[in-house]
């Protein structure tokens, strides 16, 4: 987990939308509660890269990361771009194939 965790990142500090997408399902969820939308599939989880890590050029810090099983992680990020400054929790889950299935994003 800590090891897809770190590619998440260093992916999307890339701004390599590609190489984020291949991290996650084809039906992959990102919940983002602090823009108050879901983004259902890959073509979801590109709109959400582009416009919240390419669109706001965002970098992302690993501050903490808990996995309570092989399949869930809690990780907190922060998150620096033309926002200014943010700490969030990302809640990943991982299908049985390592791929990215639910992200429940927040900020703190």
């Amino acid at each position: 987990m800590q090891k897809l965790v770190e590619s998440f990142i260093a992916t999307a500090n890339a701004f390599d939308v590609e190489g984020a997408l291949s991290l996650f399902a084809a039906d992959a969820v990102i919940n983002d509660v602090s823009v108050g939308d879901a983004f259902v599939g890959r073509a979801g989880v590109r709109i959400y890269l582009e416009r919240f890590f390419v669109g706001y050029n965002t970098t992302s810090r690993l501050l903490s990361i808990e996995t309570p099983d092989d399949f869930n992680s809690n990780v907190r990020l922060d998150f620096t771009g033309d926002f200014g400054h943010e700490v969030g929790i990302l809640k990943i889950a991982i299908n049985s194939e390592g791929r990215i299935e639910r992200i429940d994003a927040d900020l703190e």
